[in-house]
């Protein structure tokens, strides 16, 4: 079930139990593994959401981003001399405005994903609006902050975290994640319609076969498809 937008003002505090700080534990103990994988060959990663911010449960995936676009032989390359599984391949575009991205799975918790394209400043930001963290940051045992998809605004504390309202604070909390408003007002707006109008299906998702690249694919879904084909040709 999808979490619906949260309108309150006062602020929460929530108390980890020792379950949720080993859950913590055991997925960025992951998310390093993989990250680890891809460094010698100079791609620089962060995890964002609930793993950045610390409030994880059993549903919370393991997505390792590569901020820039990149050549998808040299990301399977790294994944495959750190003895990484690859699962499954996929291209992803949520919105014909938005970059169309790669990910790789390595199970059903856990991918590392790329933009194929060059990505608008608030797609970029929309990482740090959820809370990312680098791999140095996470071995320091550090959290961030971040938004949940309650629009709610998750601090970390030394016990776990305090959590408010974004709805009506949206200047603070751009500046607190240290992000232009409007990438808040942009993240509330989709939210807040996507609550209104039930969950929608993203624009574009589609597999890539072990016979293909994920260029390969972008090269023919560009040719196909005059939207796609605009994105990829946008100087962002």
């Amino acid at each position: 079930m999808s979490q619906k937008p949260e309108r309150r003002s006062d602020y929460r505090e929530v108390i980890y139990q020792t379950q949720r700080w080993n859950l913590l534990e055991e997925f960025r103990r992951k998310a390093m593994q993989t990250m680890v994988a891809l460094e010698p060959l100079h791609l620089e990663t962060v995890v964002h959401g609930s793993i950045a911010r610390g409030d994880v449960s059993n549903r919370s995936d393991i997505d390792v981003f590569i901020r820039d676009p990149q050549s998808s032989f040299t990301v399977e390359t790294a994944l495959e001399k750190g003895n990484i599984p690859i699962s499954g391949r996929l291209v992803v575009q949520a919105t014909p405005a938005y970059a169309m991205k790669a990910y790789i799975e390595i199970d059903e918790k856990t991918s590392v994903s790329f933009p194929l394209m060059k990505m608008r400043k608030v797609e970029r930001e929309f990482y740090k609006f959820g809370g990312e963290i680098t791999r140095e940051n996470l071995r320091r045992n550090l959290r961030v902050s971040g938004v949940d998809k309650r629009l709610v605004l998750i601090e970390p504390t030394e016990k776990g975290h305090k959590e408010s309202t974004v709805i009506g604070r949206e200047e603070y909390v751009a500046k607190l994640l240290g992000i232009s408003v409007e990438t808040v007002l942009d993240r509330v707006h989709a939210l807040l319609k996507r609550d209104e109008t039930g969950r929608t299906g993203v624009f574009i998702k589609r597999e890539v076969s072990a016979s293909e690249t994920f260029e390969m694919v972008l090269k023919q879904l560009a040719d196909l498809n005059p939207a796609v084909r605009r994105r990829l040709r946008s100087r962002v």
